[in-house]
């Protein structure tokens, strides 16, 4: 028998290990690390953005209006590239949207985009299916850097923290409410119906309320009303040494007075009149709890606007979840009015130096038949209007305060307030009409259309589409408008000037003042404060007037005409609640 003799073959097939070739396998091995790495690195080469931006569509169309956003440079240097918004993050779903961008080869080669004019027209198209992609996957692009569920309440405004929650708990995302944050925002473009099922809420998307927002929101919630209580508390500290030292002054001034006439009297010189003879002079006011209401410029923002979701984000909330407009904008009137009133927003012709916000301090008390209320506020300086001869639009009066109480069947009263009466087309707004035609006595008779609400009309154009938005032209007929004050579908409203006169009336179709019982008031400046004082019967006397009754809670409002304002050039609150004996409400009616 001879000897064996050794195997021949290849190198690479002598070492086997589970029928595979040991050097083989580390070969295929190691080309596949090397490819993988080259792929990887080619696959993440695209996701820079001097990558994405390496074509002059980009550059100089989309990336020229991130630049400057809070995702490009913020106080913390944290910056979110093209990638971070546009690529998921989790693998599958990477290669797929990279399967997808090859798509905009195509568009590059033809020169869809190739200018900023065409941009523009393919815009809306662009947009759209981002927000269709975003949608679809509960905004995934944007939870590669934020979740929703991480987010404290502490650190979020009133109307984010409010929004958030809800968004939870109904299964909204975030590009339902943050369009356009990185790049122009063209969803007024956008139709109605796209948008309507776009943002509507999907039940997929409802998440668990962490319990660490949860107590993010109660630890928020009782800050502030602790902050609320002692700024009233020093709000009435202030009144009272505001009081002593005008009582202090009169009194200094009367007796150099008696004192210089060397007898005693001074000639032509009557008594003051007894505090109890003035409107509320009998109440203790140093003894009623104050309550801040700020008060802020609205511009042009109208019923019709709060309602067109193209321009009013909150539309939605408001008209589909019955939001009230204090749920989203009670803490910020002062910021709103800032922007509005220097004309970045709802206001086309801006006054120069006018104030974006009033804070009034309101003070509420009742005996058996009467309301009295006495708001106070800081005067403002003189911004003459550029558009108006003289530069005061009421020349007579400097001051003028309207309150107004909604009536249990106005469309949406609760919600909104004396925001339900302001409209599109009355005077001074961008629908007014030139002629009011064969309707100009019905509408009052002053030749512009006043305040009305919806209710009184047949409808109200909410697109503009075929017809300008707003209704003043649809008027009911008299009969049912007669019917409606019966049903409580109008709003009740007092109306102090500069010289203190009280007006009584309601808004319905138009303005009818003088309806019923009158009021009581007066209007004071003292130094460099306003004091007026509103004394209204507590029953109701006639049609259009709501008595106000325990155990009910009533929604209020209240316009301030300063500056010898008028029309819509005014300072107005949001929605408050008004009640008897019920320190839940806003303004909390008690008997000192």
């Amino acid at each position: 028998m001879t000897e064996e003799t050794p195997k021949t073959g290849r190198i690479w097939r002598r070492w086997i290990w589970y029928g595979v070739p040991t050097l083989g396998a580390a070969g295929a091995f190691a080309a596949g690390i090397i490819f993988w790495g080259g792929f990887n690195t080619a696959m993440e080469a695209t996701n820079t953005m001097e990558f994405c931006i390496s074509c002059h569509e980009m550059r100089e169309n989309v990336f020229k209006e991130y630049e400057h956003t809070i995702h490009h440079e913020n106080r913390s240097g944290v910056q979110a590239t093209c990638s971070d918004c546009h690529v998921p993050d989790p693998w599958v779903h990477k290669m797929v949207r990279k399967v997808k961008a090859s798509k905009e080869l195509y568009g590059k080669v033809v020169g869809t985009i190739s200018t900023p004019e065409k941009f523009d027209q393919e815009r809306l198209r662009l947009a759209t299916n981002v927000w269709t992609a975003m949608k679809n996957t509960d905004s995934r692009e944007c939870r590669n850097c934020h979740t929703i569920e991480s987010m404290n309440p502490r650190f979020q405004k009133p109307r984010a923290r409010t929004q958030h929650l809800t968004a939870m708990e109904t299964g909204q995302t975030c590009i339902d409410c943050h369009k356009g944050i990185a790049h122009s925002n063209v969803r007024d473009r956008a139709p109605d119906e796209l948008l309507e099922a776009l943002e509507a809420p999907n039940p997929r998307h409802v998440k668990v309320v962490p319990q660490s927002f949860l107590d993010g929101m109660e630890y928020i919630t009782r800050v502030e009303a602790e902050a609320a209580q002692k700024a009233a508390a020093e709000a009435q500290a202030a009144d009272a040494a505001m009081n002593a030292r005008i009582a202090d002054a009169v009194q200094k001034a009367r007796a150099e007075a008696l004192a210089e006439a060397g007898s005693g009297t001074v000639a032509g010189a009557t008594e003051a009149p007894a505090s109890g003879d003035a409107p509320g002079g009998g109440i203790p006011w140093d003894t009623v709890p104050a309550v801040q209401v700020g008060l802020f410029y609205p511009g042009q923002a109208s019923w019709e606007w709060v309602l067109n979701g193209k321009e009013h984000g909150g539309a939605r909330p408001f008209a589909k979840g019955g939001e009230k407009c204090s749920t989203c904008h009670a803490r910020e009137t002062a910021a709103m009015g800032a922007k509005i009133a220097s004309g970045e927003k709802a206001e086309p012709t801006p006054i120069p130096g006018k104030r974006g916000s009033v804070d009034v301090q309101v003070q509420a008390a009742r005996d058996a038949e009467t309301l009295y209320l006495r708001l106070r506020w800081q005067n403002g300086p003189h911004t003459p209007v550029p558009f108006v001869e003289g530069g005061k639009m009421d020349p007579e009066n400097p001051i003028k305060l309207a309150m107004m109480v909604a009536g249990e069947g106005v469309d949406r009263g609760e919600q909104a307030g004396c925001w339900a009466s302001c409209h599109i087309d009355s005077r001074t707004m961008p629908n007014t009409p030139e002629d009011l035609g064969d309707l100009a006595e019905r509408l009052g008779g002053q030749g512009f259309v006043q305040k009305y609400i919806a209710d009184s009309r047949t409808g109200i154009d909410l697109k503009g589409k075929d017809r300008p938005m707003g209704g003043w032209d649809l008027l009911r007929d008299a009969d049912e408008l007669t019917a409606y004050l019966d049903e409580g579908r109008f709003m009740d409203f007092t109306r102090v000037d500069a010289a203190g006169q009280g007006r009584r009336g309601y808004l319905q179709d138009r303005r009818h003042e003088d309806a019923g019982s009158p009021v009581q008031a007066s209007a004071v400046l003292e130094g460099d404060t306003w004091t007026v004082v509103i004394a209204r019967p507590l029953a109701a006397s006639g049609p259009g007037q709501i008595a106000i009754e325990p155990g009910k809670t009533y929604t209020v409002g209240f316009a301030l005409h300063d500056d010898h304002a008028a029309a819509r050039f005014h300072h107005v609150s949001l929605d408050l609640r008004l009640a008897l004996d019920d320190p839940a409400a806003d303004l909390n009616v008690t008997a000192p």
